[in-house]
């Protein structure tokens, strides 16, 4: 089929280039084409050189998506030196050049999440896993709001927020030690950058001179001020966003940010993308109506060629169980009326304990599916411990990986030994590594606890030296036979998981070994990149005919042909608590995200009671489903309409539809 025609709003924001310029795009109305094809406007029409653009989104899936798009516009090599990235990349890239400036060199570690703990965690001296993520938390949204500790900890009017206001300054000395960097230094780095080195600041102005920003409702204070930054006075750049899709506040995504546009861009020009390139006119009405609720930043209301479509179907179901059983049910009916592929559907929730029932439904019936936010490829420990060794080929000093690397597998190192050495370390005010390469240390150790520690650091010394030069593939083979890291997964774990984690292993050298090809990157090179993707998001997921099952904030930006949104209940969405903080508005637009998922259909369930803190509590149907367009929605199971769909119906309902379908396989 045939791409559809750019529209007028579509065109105009394409072809404005007078100053800045916000596009208001609502949920389906064609973004990432506007994006794409301003891109290749820039370069072919308006004269720019691809060198001196950025787009900038979330993900990787969706730079990946957007770079796949723009490559199909242009011709030759007019993308040569176009970045496209996400925000964390593009801030990477950034500190990986002018690291110096910042006293770091530009082999810098990045930490994830466990790594990070760990550090907060011997800080508190505390193994208190909820105080260790509270002031993770609280350093995360410090720095997000570009905060400093002596800052955090000048405004700190309570015990809590005083200790981690303590444990932050300590955490950032740390971090500084061991040449490391966390995810959200990766922005609030460069911002420093420019705020205190103009002429830095001037050579990226004069490098990236037009930038276009994707998703722009979800950036936070840190975000937003990279963006003023880079663009300067002149502001030449376009942002897309949707306020009505805004639903990260809770990690820092600031709403408001849309408003500033107007107070520090005076000349900001306004375009709205409100016709709908995905769902039917039912669905869309019930997501306006619903979001009209909301106080609204920009008018807007979404439109489709689409046709009526069905109406929407709301469900009443006694408990958890019979949800999950009719859900099931209903998919299946529907999927054999229709000839339906699996993937054409998705089932939706607010929060990840949803899923539990509803997998052992779908696994009942025999119904493939996958979660959306599974365990990541890169957070299996196999993996971890391979990039422990990798990580310290790229930072010798990134004490954390030095850890992990020399007791796994096991390198003749005990705790005692390792005490020692990080005693020294502290007093020496060096990183692990370089204290065993001073000879001080030898009057700490005798000969026997000294030799393995000195055989580890030559051995990543001799292999940082061929990562540099050699084959990412090659360096990393060897480097795991060296280790006989296969040998140890047998001898420490049964076979068969032992087995699976090898070909995890095997999978992950195969990984490097193609991508360095691809990309023309070193081992060391490629060790950064991994870092990005194991936080941003983890390994693809497959295209796999199988039912979705995921939560409403990571649904986000995908779409569906047939949509199940459960669990629609006061309590739940909106949650509870925003309700007791009066905070209904994101919920609202939680709610309007789901409805915007579906293509054809929709259908809404809730339940009329359901266990809580192991205890039944009848509960009231979402305030979102009375918001809804009474003349586009169907009841069952309300009063005076269809009569409740009970479990014992709805098996019946199921046992029929299969045994109809083993007839319609059977050969004639």
């Amino acid at each position: 089929m045939a791409a559809p025609q750019l529209n007028v709003p579509q065109r105009a924001a394409i072809h404005y280039l007078d100053g800045p310029l916000l596009v208001l795009a609502g949920a389906g109305s064609g973004k990432t084409r506007v994006i794409t094809q301003k891109i290749a406007y820039l370069i072919q029409e308006a004269g720019m050189a691809a060198r001196n653009i950025a787009a900038i989104t979330f993900t990787n899936k969706a730079a990946r998506e957007m770079l796949e798009r723009v490559g199909k516009l242009l011709r030759g090599g007019e993308a040569k030196g176009l970045t496209v990235s996400t925000f964390h990349s593009l801030g990477m890239h950034i500190l990986r050049q002018e690291a110096r400036v910042l006293g770091y060199k530009p082999q810098f570690s990045i930490l994830d999440a466990a790594d990070a703990g760990k550090i907060v965690s011997d800080i508190l001296a505390s193994t208190d896993k909820a105080e260790v993520r509270r002031v993770q938390n609280a350093i995360s949204r410090w720095k997000n709001a570009l905060t400093p500790p002596e800052a955090a900890l000048a405004a700190a009017d309570n015990e809590p927020d005083t200790v981690a206001a303590r444990a932050y300054r300590a955490y950032q000395d740390t971090l500084f030690a061991y040449q490391a960097m966390d995810f959200d230094d990766l922005i609030r780095l460069p911002v420093v950058l420019f705020q205190t080195h103009p002429e830095v600041l001037e050579r990226w102005q004069r490098k990236l001179r037009y930038l276009l920003i994707d998703e722009y409702q979800d950036t936070n204070t840190c975000q937003y001020a990279l963006v003023k930054l880079l663009t300067g006075v002149r502001g030449m750049f376009t942002a897309v966003g949707d306020d009505d899709q805004s639903i990260y506040a809770w990690r820092g995504a600031d709403i408001e940010n849309l408003n500033r546009l107007h107070t520090d861009f005076p000349t900001l020009k306004l375009i709205k993308l409100e016709q709908n390139y995905r769902s039917t006119l039912r669905i869309l009405q019930a997501a306006n109506q619903v979001i009209g609720h909301n106080p609204k930043l920009f008018d807007k209301k979404l439109w489709s060629e689409l046709g009526h479509g069905d109406p929407i179907t709301v469900v009443q179901c006694k408990d958890e169980e019979t949800e999950a059983d009719m859900v099931v049910a209903r998919l299946l009916a529907h999927k054999f009326e229709c000839r339906t592929a699996f993937s054409d559907y998705a089932v939706l929730y607010r929060g990840n304990h949803q899923a539990r029932v509803l997998e052992r439904a779908l696994r009942q019936q025999k119904i493939p599916y996958q979660i959306s936010g599974g365990q990541s490829f890169f957070d299996k420990a196999e993996i971890k411990d391979l990039l422990a060794w990798l990580r310290l080929l790229v930072n010798e000093d990134d004490d954390p990986a030095f850890i992990r690397a020399i007791t796994t597998p096991k390198r003749g190192v005990g705790a005692t030994t390792l005490e020692k050495l990080g005693n020294y370390a502290g007093e020496r005010k060096c990183s692990l590594f370089a204290a065993v390469q001073e000879s001080g240390l030898h009057s700490r150790l005798a000969e026997a606890q000294l030799a393995p520690l000195t055989q580890f650091t030559d051995f990543i010394g001799r292999i940082r030296q061929r990562a540099e030069h050699e084959p990412a593939g090659k360096v990393i083979t060897e480097l795991v036979a060296a280790i006989d890291y296969e040998g140890w997964l047998f001898a420490s774990d049964e076979p068969r998981p032992a087995e699976t984690k090898w070909k995890n292993v095997l999978e992950l050298i195969d990984w490097l070994g193609s991508k360095g090809e691809r990309d023309a990157k070193n081992l060391l090179e490629l060790t950064q990149t991994i870092a990005l993707i194991t936080l941003l998001e983890g390994k693809d997921e497959g295209e796999v005919d199988a039912v979705r099952l995921s939560t409403l904030h990571a649904a986000k930006g995908l779409e569906y042909g047939h949509v199940f949104l459960v669990g629609c209940e006061e309590g739940t969405l909106p949650h509870q608590s925003s309700i007791d903080a009066e905070q209904v508005e994101e919920e609202r637009r939680l709610m309007y995200v789901g409805i915007t998922r579906a293509q054809r259909s929709l259908t809404i369930t809730h339940c009329q009671k359901r266990k809580r803190a192991g205890e039944w509590q009848f509960i009231d149907p979402s305030r979102f489903i009375d918001e809804l367009p009474l003349d586009d929605v169907r009841y069952i199971g309300k009063t005076g309409a269809t009569p409740t769909t009970d479990r014992e119906a709805g098996m019946a309902r199921l046992a029929a539809l299969k045994a109809a379908m083993v007839r319609n396989t059977k050969p004639q």
